[in-house]
């Protein structure tokens, strides 16, 4: 082997550990005698990327950031949210003296809130660095008090990629769907956008080839993407070159809003935890990414057991098309969850839920997609003292989960909590576990402790007016540490 060949492969495994980007699962013995099974390294560095909040002088929005106490890969760090626009090379931020945070955090174990913003908030680009790299968590929450949309959006600022998938958006007269593409690099990215109806493709050629220029957001509204209008879509968002974030927000003129974010990847058993017990209205949206059609079990997984909604025990969807069932209040007024599995033969699908609560001229309404297991480890911020809501569920065998509450943005001590969830139920925790002495807003930490996998999510409500706005974000695995393989030879001595 020459050096140059050794040297990139030193690259690789160091990116491993700065970037997050190599695998996340377990590993065994890699079978090969020049290396050892893969150790698990905290991550050096992350990135999150917060869209758009909102275009309206009606609106408010509020930042909260927070890294579960943890063995980084330094003994300090710093994590910091910036405007797109102003989060430039290292030596440009050093001419740019302007480029003021929006949010600075520098100890983990320390929830910080961020400024209140109002029309004109841009895009957030977000990276920690050091012991406040593994597991950072950042949410972005806006409240609308009127207007189309009005209500509660809630989302997790995520990290970059080049695919998602987003079954539940709509060009239904009453909904205005946007897609929000924010590049945080030094070069443009190309993405195309593509949806998929019930009858298949719909997308117009203005979904190719959307150019975002580097350290900038797009807007993209998607009934301009569309044929014609559609109630039920999926859209597949793939960068061809560089690399985006993408949510989409979601507004209705009678039914409130809330952002939409990514779906789990396709796979053929799907959870979606936590709808609420009051919700009087759901849908379920899936599609079918591959050659072959999928036949799907549909079960609520209920504080008891698992059940089969009544009228809708199956689904059946289409290769390459979108099929969507309204379940109605399904959970009866018990919280619950949906799993998915296959009828017969195993095929992957997107899917995602929207959730309605209220009646009348006081609905409001939220996203749930499909999301992967909690894994090690799973952060939510932005809670307070009411209205914070922790749904746990247990697709398979039973499980022990410990939650702990952090300290507050502006006093408080951390608490926590083990709680055991029966196999195929749901566990709604009303009252999740909250700082003694809270002052401000707070994070929750889900570590499973022993048993099968947990899938989380967290409502946090704030009803207005009569209208019980809400907003829901699911909790998968924070991804804080990253497997890197380990050289069991002298790197050294294959130079020669």
């Amino acid at each position: 082997m020459n050096r140059t060949t050794q040297s990139l492969i030193a690259v690789v495994v160091a990116l491993g550990a700065v970037t997050g980007f190599a695998a996340f699962g377990g590993s065994d013995d890699t079978g090969d005698d020049g290396a050892k099974a893969a150790a698990r390294l905290p991550v050096e560095r992350t990135s999150l990327l917060c869209p758009v909040p909102s275009s309206s002088d009606l609106a408010e929005t509020s930042y909260t950031a927070f890294t579960p106490k943890g063995s980084g890969a330094e003994a300090k760090g710093k994590a910091e949210l910036l405007p797109v626009s102003k989060a430039l090379t290292d030596a440009a931020k050093e001419k740019d003296k302007k480029a003021k945070p929006f949010l600075t955090q520098k100890a983990a174990g320390e929830p910080v809130a961020g400024e209140e913003s109002g029309a004109e908030s841009p895009a957030l680009i977000g990276t920690a660095d050091g012991s406040l790299a593994p597991g950072w968590t950042v949410q972005q929450t806006t409240t609308y008090a009127a207007g189309s949309g009005r209500g509660m959006h809630g989302t997790n600022c995520t990290a970059p990629d080049t695919d998602f998938w987003f079954p539940g958006t709509s060009t239904d007269k009453d909904r205005s769907d946007y897609i929000h593409l924010t590049n945080p690099d030094d070069s443009a990215a190309v993405v195309d956008v593509q949806l998929y109806g019930p009858d298949g493709e719909v997308t117009s050629a203005v979904g190719d080839s959307i150019q975002v220029q580097p350290h900038s957001s797009v807007p993209v509204l998607l009934s301009t993407l569309a044929d014609k209008k559609q109630t039920n879509l999926t859209m597949h968002v793939t960068a061809r070159s560089g690399r985006v974030a993408a949510a989409v927000q979601s507004s209705d003129e009678k039914l409130g809003g809330d952002w939409l974010p990514a779906a789990a990847d396709p796979a053929d058993s799907l959870v979606l935890p936590g709808i609420p017990k009051d919700a009087t209205s759901v849908r379920l949206v899936a599609y079918a990414p591959g050659s072959d059609d999928a036949d799907l079990k549909v079960q609520l997984a209920s504080p008891t057991g698992a059940i089969t909604p009544a009228g809708s025990q199956s689904l059946q969807v289409k290769s390459g098309m979108t099929a969507a069932v309204d379940l109605g209040d399904v959970t009866k007024g018990e919280a619950g969850s949906l799993l998915l599995t296959p009828t017969d033969r195993p095929v992957p699908v997107v899917a995602a839920l929207r959730v309605t609560r209220g009646k009348g001229s006081k609905q409001e309404t939220a996203f749930i997609p499909a999301t992967p297991p909690v894994g090690a480890r799973a952060t939510v911020a932005d809670n307070r003292a009411k209205g914070s809501t922790l749904s746990l569920v247990a697709p398979e065998k039973s499980a022990k989960v410990k939650v702990t509450a952090s300290a507050g943005t502006e006093g408080g001590s951390p608490a926590s909590k083990t709680y055991t969830v029966k196999g195929g139920t749901t566990l709604d925790i009303a009252d999740p576990p909250v700082p003694a002495g809270l002052k401000g807003s707070y994070a929750l930490t889900v570590e499973p402790v022993s048993g099968g996998p947990v899938h989380a999510s967290r409502m946090l409500s704030a009803p207005e007016e009569g209208i019980p706005m809400f907003t829901v974000q699911t909790l998968p695995d924070d991804r804080g540490t990253v497997e890197v393989p380990k050289a069991e030879r002298d790197l050294a001595v294959l130079q020669k």
